[in-house]
């Protein structure tokens, strides 16, 4: 079956949510990725630290420079991912729809290169 990246799309700017605002969106969100283990889709999924946290590897004149910080400072940054072990699009996006209501911000479904039907 193909796989898909669904990626958390959180903004870098503006107010983030209350402590109680965010425990309840983890609660969600946890939830979906209980019920994605129990349909046996789940491959892999995680969050991340905020994208100062982010080391940047770039190539340089044969070298490779390191630098602190992320790719590219953007208005949003990937804030998690679930990695997804569906049949088709129609069933990643229908997951994903699960997670936009869980986290209240984008999801952005993509498959990977290689797996069948994708």
């Amino acid at each position: 079956m193909p796989r898909y990246l669904m990626t958390v799309v959180e903004p870098s700017t503006g107010e983030p949510p209350t402590a109680e605002a965010l425990e309840q969106i983890m609660k969600d969100v946890d939830a979906v990725h209980h019920e994605m283990q129990d349909a046996g889709i789940w491959v892999f999924g995680g969050g991340l630290h905020p994208p100062g946290t982010a080391t940047t590897l770039r190539p340089a004149d044969g070298d490779i420079l390191i630098v602190d910080g992320p790719f590219i400072e953007g208005k949003e940054h990937v804030g998690g991912f679930s990695i997804i072990d569906v049949p088709d699009l129609d069933t990643a996006l229908g997951w994903g729809r699960k997670l936009v209501r869980a986290t209240t911000i984008p999801i952005e479904v993509r498959p990977f290169y290689g797996d069948s039907d994708s």
